[in-house]
Order: C-alpha cells, then sequence, then structure tokens
C-alpha cells in the first residue's frame, strides 16, 4: 500500500523498513505517522525556501532602539504619525501570534511532507521571533502594553481582520476535519489562502509600507529595521504559501473546480475591502504625505499580483503609487528579495557563552 493513499485504511505505524521512493512523497495525505524523511528530496522549492529563512536569522534585541526612545519622547512627531505607529504595532502583535498559531494547530498537522514540514517549523520560530519584536518595541518605547495588545478587542479595523483569519483556524481545528475528500482539501487550501496569500501578502503590506515611510525619512529606524527584517522573512513565507498552494492544486486538479475558484475570489475581494478600512482608520487625515486613496489604490494593486501567483484572473486594476518602495518591496522579484542583508547576524563560532 502507497504511504500516500489517503483513503484506504491505514496501519498506526508506517513499517519502517520500507524504502520510500521520492515519487511517493505527497505534499498532503500521506502517512502522517510516519518518520519525516527528508531525504530523498522532492520538493526542492520547500528547502530552498528553508534555506532562504535560515539566512535571514535575526533577534530584535540586535537592534539598537534608542534614537527611537529619544524621538517618542520629543515633540517632533504629530499625534496622527504616533497613532499610525501604535495602530500597525497593535495589529501586528496579534497577527503575528495568529500565523504561528495556524501553523501549529493546523497547517503542520495536515502537510505530510518532510521538506515542507522543515519549512514550517522554520515559519513557526520566525513567528514567535515576531511577536517578541513587538513586545521589544512596546516595551523600548514604555508604551502601555494594554492599549497595544488589546487592540484587537478595541479597534473595529484591526478585530475585522483577525476574525477573518480565525474563522479560518476554527474550519481546521473541528475534530471531524480532514483532507481525505475534495471538499477537505477545498478547505484546507482555502485555510493557505487566508494565511499566506491575505494575511501575509495583502494584510500586512498596507503596515509595511506606512512603517517604512517613516524609515526613508529617518524617523523611528530601530522600528523600520526591524520591519525590514520582518519582511524579509514575510516575503519567504508568502512564496512559501504560494508554492505549497500551487503544488496542492497540481496533486489534486479536482479541487480547482469554477466555483472554488469563485469563493476564492470572494475572499480576497473580502480581504482587499477589510485592508482599505484598516489603512483609511489608520491614515484618517493623512501623514508623511500618505492618504487612504494611495493605500486603496495600493491594495488593488498587490491584490492583483497576490492573484496572478495562484493562478486566477486580475481584477482589481490597481497601480503601485509607492514607486519608492521598490527600494524594499519589489513585488514583481519576491525570488530575488536575499541578494542583500540588512545587517549581519552573530554565527555560532563568534557566541559568547
Amino acid at each position: 500500500m502507497s504511504c500516500c493513499a489517503a483513503t484506504e485504511s491505514r496501519p498506526e505505524f508506517h513499517d519502517l523498513t520500507k524504502r520510500i521512493d521520492p515519487d511517493d512523497k505527497r505534499l498532503i495525505n500521506c502517512n502522517s505517522v510516519d518518520v519525516n524523511q527528508l531525504m530523498p528530496l522532492k520538493y526542492k522549492w520547500a528547502w530552498e525556501h528553508y534555506l532562504n529563512g535560515c539566512a535571514n536569522t535575526w533577534l530584535p534585541n540586535e537592534v539598537s532602539m534608542q534614537r527611537d526612545i529619544e524621538l517618542w519622547k520629543s515633540d517632533v512627531l504629530t499625534e496622527a504619525e504616533r497613532a499610525v505607529i501604535m495602530r500597525n504595532l497593535g495589529f501586528f502583535s496579534t497577527a503575528e501570534s495568529l500565523v504561528g498559531n495556524n501553523i501549529v494547530l493546523g497547517i503542520y498537522k495536515f502537510v505530510t511532507n518532510a521538506e515542507a514540514r522543515q519549512y514550517l517549523l522554520r515559519q513557526a520560530f520566525e513567528e514567535a521571533v515576531h511577536t517578541h519584536t513587538f513586545h521589544y518595541i512596546v516595551e523600548s518605547l514604555n508604551l502601555d502594553q494594554r492599549e497595544v495588545f488589546n487592540m484587537y478587542h478595541e479597534v473595529n479595523s484591526i478585530a475585522d481582520k483577525d476574525v477573518f483569519e480565525m474563522r479560518l483556524t476554527e474550519n481546521l481545528s473541528r475534530e471531524d476535519f480532514d483532507t481525505s475528500s475534495i471538499e477537505g482539501i477545498q478547505t484546507f487550501v482555502e485555510n493557505l489562502v487566508g494565511f499566506y496569500v491575505i494575511m501575509e501578502g495583502i494584510f500586512f503590506y498596507s503596515g509595511f509600507a506606512m512603517i517604512l515611510s517613516f524609515n526613508r525619512r529617518n524617523l523611528m529606524q530601530g522600528i523600520g529595521e526591524q520591519f525590514q527584517y520582518i519582511l524579509r522573512d514575510e516575503t519567504v513565507h508568502l512564496n512559501f504559501g504560494i508554492d505549497l498552494i500551487n503544488g496542492i492544486k497540481h496533486e489534486n486538479p479536482d479541487i480547482w473546480t469554477p466555483e472554488f475558484q469563485d469563493r476564492i475570489y470572494k475572499m480576497i475581494d473580502e480581504a482587499v475591502e477589510l485592508e482599505i478600512a484598516y489603512a483609511v482608520d489608520c491614515l484618517q487625515n493623512g501623514i508623511l504625505g500618505l492618504n487612504a486613496d494611495m493605500f486603496r489604490e495600493y491594495v488593488h494593486f498587490i491584490g492583483d499580483r497576490r492573484l496572478e501567483r495562484i493562478g486566477l484572473q486580475t481584477r482589481y486594476e490597481g497601480s503601485n503609487p509607492f514607486p519608492w518602495m521598490s527600494e524594499t518591496i519589489d513585488l514583481g522579484k519576491e525570488k530575488n528579495f536575499f541578494e542583500t542583508r540588512v545587517t549581519e547576524y552573530q554565527s555560532s563560532a563568534s557566541l559568547s557563552w
């Protein structure tokens, strides 16, 4: 019996004496209690994403916050600018933990390929580092911790995005959920679209643009540097997720029906509107030359790019209103993002014990 025969009865444990043929490997619906046999690799793209993630190893306390602290205590920043920073800290501080929970409680259980799981373990660590980052920023600036970390309860534009994502995790957390049917695989792919294409590919990008607009004006540079690190992580997350979605589509072509594609379109339509509402909430009066109309155009632009990457037609016809963003976020060349690094990280040879 093939280890990937999802609909047949399976022994409690796989025969560990049997050699695994790479052709037997599948992204989902292999034997979930088998050893995670990494070699020989079948999905080399998953291993490459893992290596790219390792190349961006960092911790937030490696970045000095001294200049940010001095600026935050001064009267240089306007109340509107402070509000934008606070809104983004409030959103990201909970969003990153939602992504981590979804990996651990949902995706990892149903992705049964070893090299893909290797990347998911790496990504889960990175989500923890990102959550650590927002704690480090809040603590450094002596902000009200309850105010920042409770925004997902108190700010509608943040709560609406979080609720959108939590629904998807709940679907995978049901005791009776599995991926043995076409409907189950479709539900699983909806979760992947929701977290990789939408959360990390749409919901995060307005916040990146806002924070990096401070950084390019030499304001809040410590936060800006940390967001550059996070953006590099998220770029790989997005690329892995899209490769995973497209790989599952390729191995399970029956799921990609016109009706299912319409469900994905509706999900992304809803997400685009939620992100526009968030941008309007953050930029009610405009700051640093940015306004809500520009972000509406930007969200439409990145929404179309995400649709293209999973094989769907564009529909928003947006253009990129931030040409300066191409220096940091090149949506057309995401796979080349690691040609340079923000700073070097400490290697094991130089660690002090």
